[in-house]
């Protein structure tokens, strides 16, 4: 009798060739422990993620973008509609910003001494080193740009940042620069982004000094709350599935997935649960780094659809080494998708939201 527990696929130790793909190595050699998980997470993605019907939401965190991995592997996320609607930090769009206006980052090292960086004028990523002037060139750009009657209002930070997109690309165009930023493509793409903090980054640091001098530019973060939800409402709604792509922790984490829980808890419309669920990072649970997030947890929340439970991957490792194969592993095995260009949606979303929301609370 065939032993249920022993029907996996055979651990081979195949000899690594000269000239290996990136499908070859995941396929061949990524087969145990958080390289397993990894091939896990990439075979999840090709093979339900990007199907049409399902709507993919991706969450921003930690210095990715400085790194270069917004232009290096979100961007062609985006450009082959494998990416639908993102929350990141606004730190990771302000440094993401400094590449649409064509300013220079450079690898460094990380045993140096920063007293001596500072009087050269070098900030410091960890490894990644730019001119303090960056930030006065990217701060300047902000701050001209908002001062426009178009930002003298209240709105969402999907909007705000989809305006700011508009403007980097065009930016870009007269610089020619080819590697696009991640604000520019959610742009000419309509993904809509958004911050859970607006607060917490140069981004917001400006337009609170702006404030200073009567500027008009506020956000709505309730039009943020329910926005999002409105986007996983109507997916599910329309007979189509939510995924989510969860990249690192923190608040863009939580705001991704709390989206169930504000239509299930908070508005009492009945839902399940996001259907995929994949999550690269260094945090561990029992020291609250994941509280509330890995899949099981986030079942108990209302987050997580009890019932995909096997389609739900947490991969512990380094985002930087992750992203960058997932992404080769994807472009590779998946032709693009039709972009849903959810930005242009948003009214229409929002208010099947609010029809939905008064049935059950007259």
């Amino acid at each position: 009798m065939e032993n249920k527990y022993l029907v996996g696929k055979k651990i081979v130790p195949k000899p690594v060739k000269k000239g290996l793909s990136v499908v070859e190595m995941i396929e061949n050699h990524f087969q145990a422990y958080n390289a397993g998980r990894l091939k896990m997470a990439s075979r999840l993605m090709n093979e339900k993620l990007l199907n049409n019907d399902v709507t993919v939401g991706m969450s921003i965190t930690g210095a990715l973008t400085p790194a270069g991995l917004g232009g290096g592997c979100i961007v062609p996320l985006i450009q082959n509609g494998f990416v639908d609607w993102i929350v990141a930090t606004g730190a990771n769009l302000y440094h993401d910003t400094h590449f649409g206006l064509g300013l220079e980052l450079f690898e460094g090292k990380s045993n140096i001494d920063d007293t001596l960086l500072r009087k050269k004028g070098v900030v410091r990523i960890y490894d990644i080193f730019f001119d303090y002037k960056v930030l006065l060139s990217t701060d300047n750009f902000y701050r001209k740009i908002i001062k426009g009657s178009e930002f003298q209002k209240e709105m969402s930070s999907s909007e705000f940042h989809y305006k700011i997109g508009k403007y980097l690309h065009e930016r870009e165009k007269i610089l020619k620069i080819k590697n696009k930023s991640v604000l520019s493509t959610a742009y000419l793409y309509g993904v809509p982004i958004y911050t859970s903090s607006p607060g917490d980054s140069s981004i917001g640091m400006n337009i609170a000094a702006t404030a200073l001098d009567g500027n008009g530019l506020k956000f709505d973060v309730n039009k943020d709350v329910n926005e999002t939800a409105s986007i996983v409402l109507n997916t599910k709604r329309t007979k189509g599935k939510s995924a989510v792509i969860l990249l690192g922790g923190g608040s863009p984490k939580n705001f991704v997935l709390q989206t169930e829980p504000q239509i299930q808890e908070v508005l009492g419309i009945v839902e399940k649960g996001h259907d995929y669920f994949i999550q690269i990072t260094d945090a561990r649970p029992d020291t609250g780094g994941l509280s509330g997030a890995t899949p099981s947890e986030a079942v108990s929340w209302g987050k997580i659809d009890p019932n995909q439970l096997p389609d739900t991957v947490v991969v512990y490792t380094d985002i930087t080494i992750a992203l960058p194969i997932l992404t080769s592993y994807v472009l590779t095995k998946h032709k693009p998708r039709k972009h849903k260009k959810i930005i242009y949606q948003l009214p229409k979303l929002l208010n099947k939201l609010k029809v939905e929301y008064f049935k059950v609370n007259k």
